[in-house]
């Protein structure tokens, strides 16, 4: 037994998180993509088959009031809510990433615009690393409203701000690289030029702290299919600070979000909290997968799991520097840990066909074109036996 292979050995047998790992169906793989896609929790198939066979198939339209279905969105939201840093009654669940990116984006330049001095505010920032769709929406969001759209590197955001600063829109882990921003001191840089901060927390949410309401977010949009392991396709969740709640006008009003839903009337009126941030009828199948999928962080504590990510990722560089021939790949992720996420992302050449072969020997991450290798480390249950495995095949395939 090599070494390293004995360190993880004795690392996982220490891990105060490792009993977590049975709470999921996992198999011999190794699963590092869970910054994509998160592994099944053991909870979810028992329930969807009670929502399928009794909720839906025996209750039918009864469930709305006797299965709390009309409540959902905001139930789900008040649990994702202490895993972001938020008190309950600011996050609701439903609808697309896309959608609510929209949403939040378009609110957040009505907002910036109350009152607006001698200097009109036309104008967003928005991550220039992003996620490609953040920024196709953020073009669609800027030409709706009017605004000139300028793309910034987060780090030169506070330096780009000015009087014509609507709204910033900001990834709060760049989705390629795996590198963490700077949220308290970006949100205080927005404030300060009186904009509103949105940020996109898919790569945060579950993998480490947020702290939105000590920071002072705005709003806040991510994804529940990744570190929340809600399943493909699951509803994203929206932020709105609880002070801004009234002043949220939101570009999609929808029945669901109406004061009176139910009473059909032509004109709109938006409702209550969070709820405005609701638009149609909930995706209730994958919302009430998620909501069972949400069990797995029963007593668990964010700060404890983002310590086992950076250990993780620490432990995974170590053994890359150990096994991978020297000079085959190049690690683009940040060393310091307060500039990762979690996730390791390693430059290589030919990194399509280097992934497809590590997913052929059962390591599973992924790659970003043109040469980008991503490795996952969802804490809940990836171990340290995981990460030197894949390091050690990872340089078998290299030197080979």
């Amino acid at each position: 037994m090599s070494e390293l292979l004995s360190r993880a050995t004795e690392l996982d047998a220490a891990d105060p998180l490792a009993a977590l790992r049975s709470r999921f169906v996992l198999d011999d793989v190794t699963y590092l993509d869970g910054n994509s896609l998160g592994a099944l929790p053991v909870g979810v198939a028992e329930r969807m088959q009670d929502v399928v066979r009794r909720q839906w198939g025996e209750l039918r339209i009864r469930s709305w009031d006797e299965s709390g279905w009309w409540d959902a969105p905001e139930r789900i939201g008040d649990r994702i809510a202490p895993l972001v840093g938020a008190a309950p009654g600011q996050v609701t669940v439903g609808d697309s990433t896309s959608v609510n990116v929209f949403k939040a984006l378009v609110a957040a330049v009505r907002i910036a615009r109350e009152g607006d001095g001698p200097v009109e505010r036309d104008e967003i920032l928005v991550d220039a690393t992003t996620f490609p769709t953040d920024g196709y929406v953020a073009g669609s969001a800027a030409r709706m409203t009017g605004c000139a759209l300028r793309p910034v590197r987060p780090e030169d955001v506070p330096a780009a701000l000015g009087p014509r600063t609507a709204a910033v829109l900001l990834n709060h882990v760049d989705y390629r690289a795996g590198r963490l921003h700077d949220l308290p001191a970006l949100t205080a840089a927005v404030h300060a030029a009186g904009a509103v901060a949105v940020w996109d927390l898919c790569h945060s949410a579950g993998a480490l702290p947020v702290d939105l309401d000590e920071h002072g977010v705005d709003l806040a949009v991510g994804c529940t299919y990744k570190y929340l392991n809600g399943g493909p396709g699951a509803p994203a969740f929206l932020y709105v600070r609880r002070g801004l709640q009234e002043r949220f006008d939101t570009p999609l009003p929808g029945w669901n979000s109406h004061a009176d839903p139910f009473g059909m009337r032509p004109d709109y009126a938006p409702g209550e909290g969070a709820a405005r941030g609701r638009v149609g009828t909930p995706e209730i199948l994958s919302l009430l997968a998620l909501d069972a999928a949400l069990d797995v962080w029963e007593g668990v504590d964010v700060a404890a799991v983002r310590r086992k990510s950076l250990e993780l990722t620490d432990f995974f560089l170590e053994c890359v520097a150990a096994y991978v021939p020297e000079g085959s790949v190049e690690c683009v992720t940040p060393l310091l840990h307060g500039e990762r996420g979690s996730q390791v992302s390693l430059r290589c050449e030919g990194a399509g066909e280097v992934m497809r072969e590590l997913i052929a020997r059962g390591v599973v991450g992924d790659h970003r074109r043109p040469d980008i290798l991503r490795f996952g480390f969802t804490p809940l249950y990836v171990t340290f036996s995981d990460a030197e495995r894949a390091a050690r095949i990872l340089g078998e395939i290299l030197r080979g």
